[in-house]
């Protein structure tokens, strides 16, 4: 099967055949390109996707991707970055493997094909020539041939007639034999001239046709062969990224599967636990006897009738009232006492650790002013050593100022976590020295609160107009409380040495009665004797509660 052959005759159907094959490959061209344009674009939109849902550095948002839902957010959108990333890398490659490779390649073509085609008409043009030599050849002898038939004639007529003259006849033979002469001549000529031709013509239709024709097949076919290969590597482009996006996507996946409904709940109670027991029962309040009747010790305020509202609070209810005090609408107080327990800890451990890196951030720059300081001393010419004396000092100074305020929160810190001594009760409120103990009776609050129309409870005006209620200001001492009870025992599985106010050591072993449980903050409250108890490590006791036992917790 060949064009040579087979289509010795189509010269100009092939010519149109071989341009429509590189319009072809040209279309191919600018639909890859497109693609490859689509696959930056979507890229793009889903960088911008991505971007456009990451939390905002320094802001609340930041604080919610603490929940492993929202964790597991964050890493679909840096899977979703990396996912837009193979996009670009498949416009990449297709851009670089086919649409500039092909482009050059269809320049070759067309060159090649027009030197191919140039050749063919060069070939042809020939073919006319020669042709035309014949046919010119071809006259010539037909009119010698004629002319020399009319010289014979013309001859023979003179010969017969009497009359004319004998120089006359012979005048007219050599006029005819030079007329036949000159068509034998021609007669060679175009004998030659065809031999010529008929060789010139079997060379170009059984071998330049053929070899150009044969020349432009292989061209044709290599375009052909050449736009599969690239129709191969379209799809390879795809094929290699595909392991990098089932990558992204299991990334995903996993992220989904990293989600603990669990932690996310631990992390809300971390967040908003005040430390608080709720408040205990209220004691019924007997006004049919006002001759007897007395202020309780324990009351929230007197009677509306009675005048000035007084404010007196039990040991065991302090912690019990906070749902129902107002709270202070001013300025927050610099240790944040005015915050639950819990909550105060954790600010006031977030104020340490950003002073902390203040100081670090400082001592980093001390460290760079005396290296150069230095450095201006061994080489005068570089600086004078001078000059940063007044920037060390500065230094110096921040650093010392920011010393001062981290020990201030420190010791508030230590203050609330029972590393120091309290205060105050609040204090000792906040390191859970007496949690789980039952409120006493608390006189006339049930007709002195009023319910606020989110179902919360607040003082009632003319109460708030004589007493300010803050969480700091209860001043009650806890000297002669009783004893809690028991709810359980516990194994101690390490040794601790308590050397800390409120700890008690135990020895790997030893058996102790369990008086309070852990309020989340990883202490347990146990006794050894009436005299002897404190918190020791939950971590390193097992415990084992007594289900009958007042405010024991029952775990499934």
């Amino acid at each position: 099967m060949s064009w040579g052959t087979e289509l010795w005759d189509q010269f100009d159907n092939l010519e149109k055949h071989t341009q429509w094959g590189i319009d072809i490959l040209e279309k191919y061209i600018k639909f890859v390109k497109e693609r490859t344009e689509i696959e930056l674009s979507y890229a793009k939109q889903l960088r911008n996707l991505s971007k456009k849902y990451q939390p905002k550095k320094n802001s609340k948002e930041e604080e919610e991707y603490r929940y492993t839902a929202c964790k597991a957010f964050l890493s679909t959108l840096n899977e979703m970055n990396d996912y837009a990333g193979q996009h670009e890398v498949i416009s990449e490659n297709m851009t670089s493997q086919i649409t500039v490779e092909l482009a050059r390649y269809v320049q070759e073509l067309k060159q090649e094909r027009k030197s191919h085609f140039h050749d063919g008409r060069k070939a042809q043009q020939h073919i006319e020539t020669c042709w035309k030599q014949l046919e010119s050849s071809k006259r010539r002898f037909e009119r010698d041939c004629k002319e020399a038939d009319r010289a014979q004639q013309y001859f023979e007529k003179m010969d017969a007639d009497i009359n004319v003259t004998k120089a006359d006849v012979e005048k007219a033979r050599q006029q005819a034999q030079i007329r036949h002469q000159m068509a034998e001549d021609s007669k060679a000529d175009y004998s030659s001239i065809l031999q010529k031709f008929n060789h010139e013509q079997r060379e170009y239709y059984y071998s330049h046709i053929p070899t150009i024709f044969q020349k432009i097949q292989e061209m044709e076919e290599r375009r052909i062969v050449r736009m599969g290969e690239s129709m191969k590597t379209y799809a390879e482009a795809d094929r290699q990224v595909v392991p990098i996006i089932g990558k992204c996507l299991d990334g995903i996946v996993k992220a989904a599967e990293s989600i603990d409904q669990k932690n996310d709940s631990q992390l809300v109670i971390e967040a908003y636990k005040s430390g608080f027991e709720p408040p205990g029962d209220i004691e019924f309040e007997d006004y049919t006897q006002p001759m007897k009747r007395t202020i309780s010790e324990n009351s929230l305020s007197n009677s509306r009738g009675e005048g000035k509202a007084e404010l007196k609070f039990g040991g065991k209810s302090k912690g019990k009232l906070w749902p129902f005090i107002k709270k202070n609408k001013g300025a927050a107080p610099e240790d944040f006492s005015n915050l639950p327990p819990e909550q105060r800890r954790k600010k006031l451990q977030q104020k340490v650790d950003e002073l902390n890196k203040d100081i670090q951030k400082e001592m980093d720059q001390r460290d760079a002013i005396t290296k150069m300081k230095d450095v201006y001393l061994k080489n005068p010419q570089m600086g004078d050593p001078a000059s940063l004396d007044h920037k060390l000092t500065e230094v110096s100074q921040n650093i010392e100022k920011l010393r001062l305020e981290a020990q201030k929160f420190e010791a508030w810190l230590a203050e609330v976590e029972g590393r120091l001594p309290a205060r105050s009760e609040q204090a000792r409120r906040q390191s859970g020295m007496y949690d789980g103990q039952t409120a006493p009776p608390v006189n006339n609050c049930a007709q002195d609160r009023e319910s606020s129309p989110d179902g919360s409870y607040t003082e009632e005006q003319s109460q708030e107009s004589e007493v300010k209620v803050l969480a700091t200001d209860f001043d009650d001492e806890f000297d002669d409380e009783e004893p809690l009870p028991a709810i359980g025992t516990c194994k101690a599985l390490y040794t601790f040495d308590g050397q800390n106010e409120g700890t008690i050591s135990v020895v790997e072993g030893e058996t102790l009665y369990v008086i309070e449980e852990d309020k989340g903050d990883g202490w347990t409250r146990i006794r050894r004797s009436e005299d002897e108890e404190g918190y020791v490590p939950t971590s390193y006791v097992e415990v084992y509660l007594d289900k009958n036992a007042k405010g024991a917790k029952t775990y499934i």
